[in-house]
C-alpha cells in the first residue's frame, strides 16, 4: 500500500491510499482456498472443484469482497502507523473509475482528536449545599397522600356545592356561535372544586350548584391551549350536575399506609423521608457538578473537532425542533430558536470540550466501566422494549460499538465526576431546598462568574402544553377539553421509595451536558488506537435496533 498525505490543516487530515491489484488478488487467492473445500458443482466431487473454475464463476464477487477487506485493513494500518485518533468515523471513498483487477485508489478524510492539555484537576474547590430533611417536609408529603386518599360522602339533595367539594357533571362544550366542538362532550366527570385542574373559570362557576341543576358556564380557553381552533376563544359548557359530595376527614394514620400497600405508618414515613433525602442529594449533586464543569471549562481552552461540534449541535437542535412542534405556536417557537442558534452552537462546543476533558481525565486516572456494570446498563435499557424485542436490542448493542458507547457514556461521565469530587476540596453549607434550587437555576450558580459559557443558561422558556381536545368517543380523556393541567399522580406510585428525578431540559441537559465520554465518538479505546477496525467504512451493516413501543 502506498500512502500520500494530501491535507494536514488544524485537526483535518486527508490521505490517498493506493492498494495494488497484486495485493487484492492475493486476498482473492486466500478466499478461494477457504471456499474450495465447501464448493459443490455438477460433475465434481464435493471439495474438488478447480480453483480456476471457482474464480471464473465467482471472480467479480470475490474480488469485490477482497477489495472491501483490503480497504478496511489499509485504513486500519494508516491509523496505526500515523497514530491518528479520529474524532468521528473517517470518510472512506473509492476513487471513481475503478475497474476490477486494477490498482484501487482510496481517499480517506477525517478530523482527529486534539492533543488535550493535561487537565488541571488539583486545587478544585467546591461548595456542597446540603438540605436536611425536616419533619415538616415529611408531614407535608403525608398530608398530600392523605388528601389524595380522602373519602367522599354523598351530600343531601339540597346541599349547595362549595370549594373543596366533588361535583360530578355531564357537559357539552360549544363555541361562541353555539356549535358543539370536537372533544368537548363528557359524562360523569368528577370535578374537585378548587383543585385548579380545569381551565380558568370552570370550577369557580360550579360553586353554588346542587344535585340535578342545569347550568351554562362561560369560559375562555387559554391563549396557549394546544388546540389552535380553541386557543384564546370564548366558549360555553352546558352542565348537568349528577351529584355533589363532601370530603371526609383526611387522616394520617395506619389505614393511610395500608391503603398504599404498606404495612405501617412508620414504613410510609421512612419511605417518604428517604425519597425526599434522595431528591435533595440529587439537587446537591447537580449543583456541585455544574460548579465543577464550570471550573474545568474556565481552566481549559483548546480547539475541538468541528464535526463533533456539528453532531452535538444537530442533536440539540433536533430536540428543540421536536419540542417546538408541541408549542401552542410552533412557528413562533421556531423563530425564537433561530434567534438563539449561535448560543446553542456555543453550548455544543462547550459540551464537546468538556467531554474530551472528562475522557482524558478518566483515561489518565484509570476510570472505567466494568463488564458487570455494562451488563447491568444493558439489562436496564432492554426493559424499555417489549419482551419479545429485548434480546434483539441486546444483540444490536453488542454488535454496534457506537450503540454500546452511547449506553456506557453517562455512567462513565458520572464515574469521572465522582473521581473529581474525591480530589476536590469540598466545604459543606446547609441551605434550604428553595435556596439550592435557586442556585441551580440562577445564571451565577451555573456560570460561576465566568463569561466563556454563559450561553449554556440561555434556553428558550417553554410553556406547559395544554392538552388537546379529544373525540368524545375517547372516554378516558373526555375531560381533556376543560383540563388545564394533568391530574395528580396516583398516590400509591408516589409512595414508592425512589421517586423519578425531575425531567431534564431537552435542549442542553445540565446533568449530562458533556457531549462525549469514555467511548462516545471520542472512545477511550479509539483514543488509544486499539479500535482502528471500527473506523473504516464498508463494514457489514449491523441490524437496526428494535423500535421502542410508544407509551
Amino acid at each position: 500500500m502506498q500512502t500520500v498525505e494530501t491535507l494536514n490543516e488544524g485537526l483535518k487530515r486527508a490521505f490517498t491510499l493506493t492498494i495494488t491489484a497484486k495485493d487484492i488478488d492475493a486476498k482473492v487467492d486466500v478466499e478461494l482456498k477457504r471456499l474450495a473445500p465447501q464448493m459443490k458443482m455438477p460433475g465434481f466431487r464435493p471439495g474438488k472443484v478447480p480453483a480456476n473454475l471457482i474464480r471464473k464463476m465467482h471472480g467479480p464477487a470475490l474480488t469485490q469482497d477482497a477489495l472491501n477487506a483490503a480497504i478496511q485493513e489499509s485504513v486500519q494500518t494508516l491509523l496505526a502507523e500515523k497514530q491518528l485518533r479520529p474524532a468521528m468515523q473517517p470518510s472512506v471513498e473509492l476513487e471513481d473509475g475503478y475497474d476490477l483487477g486494477k490498482d484501487a485508489v482510496v481517499k480517506v478524510e477525517m478530523e482527529v482528536l486534539p492533543q488535550v492539555p493535561a487537565p488541571a484537576i488539583d486545587g478544585i474547590k467546591l461548595e456542597r449545599l446540603t438540605v436536611p430533611v425536616s419533619d415538616d417536609a415529611v408531614t407535608e408529603q403525608l398530608q398530600k397522600f392523605a388528601d389524595q386518599q380522602k373519602k367522599w360522602d354523598d351530600a343531601a339533595d339540597d346541599y349547595v356545592a362549595k370549594m373543596g367539594d366533588l361535583v360530578t357533571v355531564d357537559f357539552v362544550g360549544k363555541t361562541a356561535d353555539g356549535v358543539a366542538f370536537e372533544g368537548g362532550t363528557g359524562t360523569d366527570m368528577g370535578v374537585e372544586l378548587g383543585s385548579g385542574r380545569l381551565i380558568p373559570g370552570f370550577e369557580d362557576q360550579l360553586v353554588g350548584v346542587k344535585s340535578g341543576d342545569d347550568k351554562v358556564l362561560n369560559v375562555t380557553f387559554p391563549e396557549e391551549y394546544q388546540e389552535k381552533s380553541l386557543a384564546g376563544q370564548p366558549a360555553t359548557f352546558d352542565i348537568t350536575v349528577k351529584s355533589v359530595k363532601t370530603a371526609g376527614e383526611s387522616k394520617i394514620d395506619e389505614d393511610l399506609a395500608k391503603s398504599l400497600g404498606l404495612e405501617s405508618l412508620e414504613q410510609l414515613t421512612g419511605l417518604l423521608k428517604g425519597q425526599i433525602e434522595q431528591e435533595h442529594n440529587g439537587l446537591t449533586r447537580t449543583h456541585m457538578k455544574r460548579k465543577l464543569l464550570d471550573q474545568l471549562a474556565e481552566g481549559h481552552d483548546f480547539e475541538v473537532p468541528p464535526s463533533m461540534v456539528e453532531a452535538e449541535f444537530n442533536q440539540i437542535w433536533s430536540q428543540l425542533q421536536h419540542e417546538a412542534t408541541h408549542e401552542a405556536d410552533p412557528e413562533a417557537a421556531m423563530a425564537e430558536m433561530e434567534g438563539e442558534r449561535d448560543d446553542y452552537r456555543k453550548i455544543a462546543e462547550r459540551r464537546v470540550r468538556l467531554g474530551l476533558l472528562l475522557s482524558e481525565i478518566g483515561q489518565a486516572n484509570g476510570v472505567e466501566v466494568s463488564n458487570q456494570e455494562m451488563q447491568r446498563l444493558l439489562a436496564q435499557a432492554a426493559q424499555q422494549y417489549p419482551a419479545e424485542q429485548r434480546q434483539q436490542f441486546m444483540q444490536y448493542v453488542q454488535q454496534e460499538p457506537m450503540a454500546a458507547a452511547q449506553l456506557r457514556a453517562p455512567l462513565y461521565e458520572d464515574k469521572v465526576v465522582d473521581f473529581l469530587f474525591e480530589k476536590a476540596e469540598i466545604t459543606d453549607r446547609e441551605a434550604t431546598r428553595e435556596e439550592l434550587e435557586a442556585a441551580i437555576e440562577s445564571e451565577d450558580g451555573f456560570a460561576s462568574g465566568t463569561h466563556t459559557h454563559d450561553h449554556d443558561n440561555h434556553k428558550p422558556k417553554k410553556k406547559a402544553a395544554a392538552k388537546k381536545a379529544k373525540p368524545a368517543s375517547d372516554e378516558a380523556a373526555s375531560d381533556d377539553a376543560v383540563t388545564d393541567e394533568a391530574p395528580a399522580s396516583d398516590a400509591a406510585d408516589e409512595a414508592k421509595p425512589a421517586k423519578k428525578a425531575p425531567a431534564k431540559k431537552k435542549a442542553a441537559p445540565v446533568e449530562a451536558e458533556t457531549a462525549v465520554t469514555e467511548s462516545s465518538p471520542v472512545a477511550a479505546e479509539n483514543a488509544e488506537g486499539t479500535e482502528a477496525a471500527d473506523a473504516p467504512a464498508k463494514k457489514p451493516r449491523a441490524k437496526k435496533a428494535p423500535t421502542k413501543t410508544e407509551a
